[in-house]
């Protein structure tokens, strides 16, 4: 009869090796090596590389506006500098040079508001 050749389970720091080498191939972590299960050095292998795809999903299809967002060099103006210094600017009630204006004066009627209400003349 002839022997088959079937690879014996592996057990010990030989498992622990064989998870860190078939992790480390399939671009996993130390610590994500830790994780596989198998017990022959295929089977390691087949799950490091099904972990790996399930962390690493290739994109599905191209992203909505880009790689830079929606708004990035639309055209409209928006999403630049110069948009986003003049929406702080009116926000905040700024002039181009960056200064508030100047507030109104108090009306005072030519006395002094300061001066405590007294019931002698002096």
């Amino acid at each position: 009869m002839p022997e088959e050749n079937t690879p014996e389970p592996l057990t010990g720091p030989v498992l622990e090796l064989a998870k860190l080498r078939a992790g480390l191939a399939a671009g996993l972590t130390v610590e994500q090596s830790q994780r596989l299960q198998g017990a022959d050095e295929t089977a390691l292998t087949a799950d490091a590389t099904s972990f790996a795809a399930e962390l690493n999903p290739t994109p599905q299809g191209p992203r909505s506006g880009g790689d830079r967002g929606p708004d990035a060099g639309s055209g409209t103006g928006r999403g630049t500098v110069g948009a986003g210094v003049a929406a702080y600017r009116a926000k905040h009630g700024l002039d181009e040079n960056g200064n508030r204006p100047a507030p109104k004066p108090l009306p005072t009627g030519g006395r002094n508001p300061f001066v405590e209400p007294s019931y002698t003349r002096s």
